[in-house]
């Protein structure tokens, strides 16, 4: 076979040095644009490829350098070059074959629309020129200078917003409406472009062209790019690093000035738009773009700063054979050789990007499912989840076939055989399980005292936990201007009960006798209505029981505002514990099932019976002292003082056991804490099929 000569239209030059030590040199394809690191033996065979045969170049080398060299590192460097197509066809059977795997790459159809659904780009500029006149006015932004000035304005704008913290969270809450999300996304489109525009100057500045920007759209999610490839031509990692870093400086260059700018100007439409230009920019560079996870900013830093040239790659392959090792013990080589905690590092890293994007792209997927139609969603929604997350699980399953001989010699996968059946079991066999949850700790019947208005304490007739009869006065208030009505009410009646009496004297049968009387009762009416407005100011007791004061430091002669709660009065009734249950929960449960709870107030849990359990779903909750923004575990939302489920849930009532009941202490408050139910039997396996079956039926109905 006829010695395959190079490409005449590659490039090579210097690159940075490796992690052992070695130099390195970068291989560019300009037809593709694409750049190969290559090691020192890999530039020592290429520098000799002119010889024309492995024996020559074997030769060539040994005698040359110090590198030990056999004839399989010439077919290795061949075969790198073949598969990257740069080299010549020698013949025409290599052109043939070159040929074949070009007709191989070509996609169909549908795999040009999968392909670009999930990443395509679409250049719009070609900046360079525009780039060289501007570079002037941009140097004043990478000046030292300008950085340490930046510092402080951080500084000024942290110490400002932490003076009006309360201010800055309420303006966050307010902006999460539809006007608030479209600024949001007027300044995320504002700062990308700068952020792009700071990768561009960084490029330009280490001598680099740049040849294009653009728009990128990752599942049709757009993103500007700039095109910075040529700074693989830099033979320093410290230049590319900032390059790389460019975009999230400059973002959070943005975000210290609009900081500042925030806590600075007036109320208007400049501090908002400063508002969100800050928060976009501070959340979106430390969660995303600094983020080594994908392929942004935070990747590529972290390759050239570790010298690890494609991170996700290596390590992948690094996990994939860690995995079959632990699985199978195979014995294979592993894909390079590094020190054992760096070896383990790469592990680690691999296995939290796949965490990391497994939770990613499912919530991408459900976020494309929700935008678009029924059909298209599912469609979509369908293929996301088998590229980014089968497809992956389905080609190391191949890799295991292939190797399935040697897997079946190994006793490791006896091992693993059993403990995925015995896993397997575990999640189909139906298990006993207990059904947690926060809960109340209240007395079987209980009224609360509250201020009518704002009033003022006149008495507090009882002590803290004192006991009470039904009908006893509990506490009495005034209202000074309903006290002053009442006053003119009574002193009007009187008048005009004078008056009445004075004029049956004289005119006994007359028609001033008539309207005195009209008058006098409907001043009685009056005088009644502010009695019965004045009575909730003195509340009684409606049952027997004891008394609590909810304020301990309450006293006479101090001002209470509307609706602010003064005590509550405990009947004397057993106590119940009580909760609220989604459908799920409250389907594996029964009459008569064993429970515990246990709170802070109490020295040990208590045991409960379930007694009740509501047949529909509860569409108001009497307090929020069990949702989640309480602490508790109930979804609900706020609305006007009332608090309104998230999702439907049940209410669940259970009696105390005789025995625990009997130990309570006598004065004992209201508790919350935490609840333990015994649940029906259930596989973890069906649960989740069941749940599967559950949303399919939902979203497949009309």
């Amino acid at each position: 076979m006829a010695w395959p000569l190079l490409r005449e239209e590659l490039d090579v030059f210097a690159g940075p040095t490796s992690s052992e030590g070695q130099p390195s040199w970068v291989l560019h394809d300009p037809v593709r644009q694409q750049y190969f690191q290559i090691d020192w033996l890999t530039w020592e065979v290429l520098s000799r490829w002119g010889l024309g045969h492995t024996e020559a170049i074997v030769h060539a080398v040994a005698r040359d350098t110090p590198l030990q060299i056999e004839a399989k590192h010439i077919e290795e460097v061949m075969t790198f070059l073949s598969q990257h197509e740069l080299l010549l066809p020698t013949d025409a059977k290599a052109a043939a074959e070159m040929a074949q795997k070009v007709a191989r790459t070509r996609q169909s159809v549908w795999t040009w629309l999968v392909h670009h659904y999930l990443f395509f780009r679409m250049p719009l500029v070609k900046p360079d020129a525009w780039l060289s006149r501007w570079m002037g006015v941009a140097e004043v932004f990478f000046s030292r200078r300008f950085m340490a000035l930046t510092g402080l304005v951080l500084l000024v704008g942290v110490y400002q917003v932490m003076q009006q913290w309360s201010l800055f969270t309420a303006t966050l809450v307010d902006t999460f409406t539809w006007q608030g999300l479209l600024s949001y996304g007027v300044a995320l489109s504002v700062v990308k472009v700068l952020h792009e525009l700071g990768h561009a100057f960084a490029a330009k500045r280490q001598g680099c062209r740049v040849p294009r920007m653009g728009v990128a759209f990752l599942v049709m999610w757009p993103m500007a790019y700039t095109d910075t490839n040529e700074a693989w031509r830099l033979p320093g990692r410290r230049a590319r690093v900032q390059i790389a870093a460019a975009g999230i400086v400059t973002e959070l260059v943005i975000a210290c000035w609009a900081t500042l700018a925030w806590a600075l100007l007036p109320d208007g439409g400049l501090r908002s738009s400063a508002f969100f230009v800050a928060t976009l920019s501070w959340v979106a560079t430390l969660a995303i773009n600094a983020s080594p996870f994908m392929r942004f900013d935070g990747y590529f830093i972290a390759m050239d700063l570790l010298n690890l040239p494609n991170l996700h790659a290596r390590s992948f392959a690094l996990a994939r054979w860690q995995l079959r090792e632990w699985l199978f013990q195979l014995g294979e080589a592993p894909p390079e050789r590094m020190t054992p905690l760096g070896q383990w590092g790469m592990v680690v890293f691999a296995l939290a990007v796949w965490v990391y994007r497994l939770v990613l792209f499912l919530g991408i997927a459900l976020m494309v499912y929700h935008l678009f139609t029924k059909l298209l969603g599912v469609l979509l929604f369908v293929i996301e989840i088998y590229w980014f997350i089968v497809n992956p699980i389905r080609s190391e399953i191949v890799a295991w076939m292939q190797r399935s001989a040697v897997i079946r010699q190994r006793r490791r996968s006896l091992w693993s055989g059993a403990l995925l059946l015995a896993l397997g079991a575990l999640m189909a066999l139906p298990l006993p399980t207990l059904i947690t949850a926060h809960a109340m700790l209240r007395p079987g019947q209980s009224w609360p005292v509250y201020a009518p208005g704002p009033a003022q304490l006149q008495a507090l007739p009882l002590a803290d936990g004192a006991r009470v009869a039904k009908g006893q006065l509990l506490a009495r208030m005034s209202e000074p201007e309903l006290l002053a009505q009442t006053d003119v009410a009574q002193a009007k009646s009187a008048r005009l009960s004078w008056q009445a009496a004075t004029t049956s004297l004289a005119y006994a049968s007359s028609q001033p006798l008539k309207l005195a009387r009209e008058q006098f009762q409907m001043s009685q009416a009056d005088a009644r209505r502010l009695q019965d407005q004045m009575a909730p100011f003195a509340p009684v007791a409606p049952f027997a029981g004891v008394f609590r004061w909810t304020q301990p430091d309450l006293a006479v002669g101090q001002w209470l505002a509307r609706h602010e709660q003064i005590g509550v009065l405990t009947a004397d009734e057993p106590w119940k514990v009580e909760t609220w249950l989604d459908e799920e929960q409250v389907k594996r449960l029964k009459l008569g099932n064993k429970a515990h709870f246990w709170a802070p107030g109490l020295s040990q849990p208590v045991a409960l019976t379930i007694t009740l359990m509501d047949a529909d779903a509860t569409r108001q909750l009497p307090d929020g002292q069990l949702t989640a923004p309480m602490g508790g575990h109930v979804l609900a939302r706020e609305q006007g003082g009332k608090w309104f489920p998230e999702q439907a849930v049940y209410r669940v009532v259970l009696a105390l056991d005789e025995a625990d009941a009997a130990r309570l202490p006598a004065h004992l408050p209201v508790q919350r804490g935490h609840l333990s139910v015994s649940a029906q039997a259930e596989s973890l396996l069906g649960r989740y099929v069941r749940q599967a079956l559950s949303v399919v039926l939902r979203e497949f109905q009309p």
